[in-house]
């Protein structure tokens, strides 16, 4: 079975993982001397966040040079000490490729400024004239995902698209340099050992011909994200299948894994579960984000069609389900559904499925969404809602390591001195203080980790669901592992369940054989029931 179709993968943001430097900047040599966290957890691979060249109008995916590092976080050669300790560890490496869009930084677009309108470099992004009889209206009514038109004009009156900031045009995915160069980039970092890439924004790439006007109600429904006409366009999946064969076939350096087992990680913001599952046919990407569970509310029966739909479409192309609670754009799980406890019990539910499984750093530590200050904010969607929107950096602050004040042994640095400020109140979230602790979320973490390797199961091994009384209640098994998650408000027993085994980790402490709310719990089985359902 292939590394990646059961692998839990850790996702570290390194300007908020560990500074090496004492410049309250996270850093790849601080990423490197905390690996052994990553081993130490059970995890299989590391994907590491943007680390190039960038001015930070986008926390790092507004790219100045895709094969360059950005020089507060070290170099190439920090880079490759990573790689190799990282291989060392048994851990794979996974870096982002960011193909919609550059930063206006990027000598490709600085020449296309210059160059003026109808020059070939500006061919390599979406320029247009504007609408109105002076051309002073954009080309259509596309909306940025941060809030605002998705245009730009500039001095000489061309309009530039840029479905993010305005400071992240995209590219045109149909100028054959543009995807020569991308080429180049994949192969640039295979070079130097990377396993796998994760892609930014995989479904937006191509633009539907003639740039139709979307409509209303853009970016406020994401079922809906398939339909609009700058998302999940069929001129993609030809893409990813040359991507595909360019992994399999480029040669591998010492120590990276061999190129038919590298990997894809499609972000595609496609909530149809079968309009995703195309992303992960047999002949392109191997996983992509399961964002719909991530989104789903804290309710038995929205989860349970989340699974099973999930299950279904990715089985349908031979793929696994790649599970996810946070990320470095999402609001930590200990805030998203209100309290630890439902976050404990919503990472023993996703690491008890079939399929791979992403953390994000902090996750393991049960960290709450940061409050950051007013004029500490540095997400772009702060400025681009009126101030409405507060953004990410409270799921970006750097997480703590050791010790009972900031900076939480993150950095040398005085806590102001940090590039995004860390809360008081952390001694008990700090690597530290869990370790120490056999009833941490860390500890939890880890032990599930542990289990989930000693109970192995194909990626789309059968889930054999069980009748739970009401509809507040989740009981399932995969081969030898059970798994109940009671989302009621009441004590649960689990010999009402029908389902056998012999509890081997609970979220919270059991009372007997009985599960408390908002409380999960693993089983070890070893027979079989005549009592399933499903």
């Amino acid at each position: 079975m292939s590394w990646w179709r059961h692998a839990v993968c850790y996702e570290v943001y390194p300007r908020s993982f560990a500074d090496s430097n004492g410049d309250g900047i996270g850093d790849l040599p601080g990423v490197t001397e905390r690996l052994g966290h990553l081993r130490d957890l059970g995890a299989d691979a590391v994907w590491i966040t943007p680390f190039y060249p960038s001015p930070l109008a986008d926390g790092g995916y507004d790219i100045a040079d895709h094969t360059g590092i950005a020089p507060d976080l070290g170099t190439l050669d920090d880079f490759g000490t990573l790689t190799r300790h990282a291989h060392g560890l048994g851990l794979k490496v996974i870096v982002d490729l960011v193909p919609n869009h550059t930063s206006d930084a990027h000598p490709w677009f600085q020449e296309a400024l210059s160059g003026g309108p109808g020059c070939a470099a500006r061919d390599r992004y979406l320029f247009r004239r504007g609408q109105g009889p002076d051309g002073g209206l954009p080309p259509n009514d596309w909306q940025s995902a941060f809030g605002g038109p998705a245009w730009t004009r500039v001095t000489d009156g061309d309009w530039y698209l840029h479905l993010h900031a305005p400071e992240q045009p995209d590219l045109n995915w149909r100028n054959p340099q543009v995807r020569s160069d991308f080429a180049d980039v994949l192969r640039f970092w295979l070079d130097h050992g990377v396993d796998g890439f994760r892609v930014d924004v995989a479904h937006a790439l191509f633009k539907a011909e003639g740039l139709p006007d979307a409509g209303p109600g853009q970016h406020q429904d994401p079922l809906r994200n398939h339909l609009m006409p700058y998302y999940d366009q069929e001129e993609l999946h030809p893409l990813y299948r040359e991507w595909r064969a360019l992994l399999s076939t480029h040669p591998a350096p010492p120590g990276a894994v061999a190129p038919t087992d590298r990997v894809l990680v499609a972000e595609s913001a496609v909530f149809a579960p079968e309009r995703l599952a195309r992303y992960i046919r047999p002949d392109e990407m191997q996983q992509a984000f399961n964002f719909a569970f991530l989104e789903a509310p804290w309710e038995a029966q929205a989860l349970r069609g989340v699974i099973d739909d999930s299950l279904a479409a990715t089985a349908s192309v031979d793929a696994p389900v790649t599970w996810v609670l946070s990320s470095h754009d999402a609001v930590r799980p200990v805030t998203r559904y209100g309290s630890e406890l439902r976050a404990r019990s919503a990472a023993l539910l996703m690491l008890a499925l079939p399929g791979a499984a992403y953390l994000y750093q902090g996750e393991e530590l049960a960290l709450p969404q940061a409050a950051v200050p007013d004029d500490r904010i540095r997400d772009p969607l702060w400025e681009r809602s009126g101030h409405t929107d507060r953004g990410r950096d409270g799921a970006r602050t750097p997480i703590p390591w050791s010790g009972s004040r900031p900076p939480y042994g993150f950095t040398t640095a005085a806590p102001d001195e940090c590039w995004l400020p860390q809360p008081e109140g952390w001694a008990a979230h700090t690597v530290e203080a869990q370790l120490a602790d056999p009833h941490s979320t860390l500890a939890l973490y880890r032990a599930a980790l542990l289990l989930r390797r000693e109970h192995p199961a194909e990626a789309h091994a059968a889930l054999r669901w069980y009748t739970a009384p009401g509809d507040r209640c989740l009981a399932f098994r995969r081969g030898e592992l059970g798994c109940v998650v009671n989302l009621g408000p009441d004590p649960l027993s689990l010999d009402t369940l029908g389902l056998p085994g012999r509890p081997v980790l609970s979220s919270a402490p059991l009372q007997g054989r009985t599960l408390p709310p908002d409380t999960a719990v693993w089983l070890t089985i070893k027979e079989e029931s005549g009592h399933s359902h499903g």
